[in-house]
């Protein structure tokens, strides 16, 4: 039997995600090691190498979409609240412009190698599918009238990606405040009429 881990992996692939942001495609497993508070050999041991450790990190993402709309869902009662609350959660990816290009540096390694596209995909529709499915509990709500649910979970992400590049480019504000801006016109259409009382 082997002595038991000193620091999970989920620890350790948590302290790579903040390397990944802050440091770019050019980290390196000391880093990483720094990081988690492990000697880089600890890190070759689990994950065999870099690239180990970044399909470790796609996989972790992917797998863990449903909880993490779960997470946040549990945080609020309206369904459309929980949206605005992932937008704001997606948008912390670009907390300074150099957060957001490391992670489109890593989107082309997603995007282009056959491995880490397996579970880009799977994450891309997990979230297209915790979209729907919160746009769908908004209509039951009242709060979003009635639409195809699945082509707006589309449309959102694809607005939600683009205002954070936009961000970057004009960078005024902050991005979690740039995308709600822009998610709040992309869903004034689809509002439902508020009732007088």
């Amino acid at each position: 039997m082997g002595r038991p881990r000193t620091k999970p992996d989920a620890d350790v692939l948590e302290a790579a995600g903040r390397v990944f942001g802050n440091v770019g495609p050019s980290f390196t497993l000391a880093d990483v090691a720094k990081e988690a508070g492990l000697a880089p050999a600890t890190l070759v041991q689990r994950f065999g190498s870099k690239r180990g450790l970044l399909l470790a990190l796609s996989k972790v993402a992917a797998e863990g979409a449903d909880a993490c709309f779960a997470m946040i869902r549990a945080r609020h009662r309206s369904p459309l609240k929980t949206l605005y609350a992932c937008f704001e959660f997606t948008a912390g990816m670009a907390a300074t412009p150099e957060m957001l290009a490391n992670n489109l540096a890593f989107l082309q390694l997603d995007l282009t190698d056959p491995e880490f596209r397996e579970w880009t995909l799977l994450n891309a529709r997990s979230t297209a599918a915790g979209y729907q499915a919160l746009i769908e509990d908004a209509i039951r709500a009242k709060e979003l009238k009635r639409c195809d649910t699945a082509a707006l979970a589309r449309l959102i992400n694809a607005t939600l990606h683009g205002s954070m590049v936009s961000w970057a480019f004009f960078q005024e504000g902050t991005a979690a405040d740039w995308v709600h801006r822009d998610m709040e016109a992309l869903l004034a259409p689809y509002r439902a009429a508020r009732r007088s009382r």
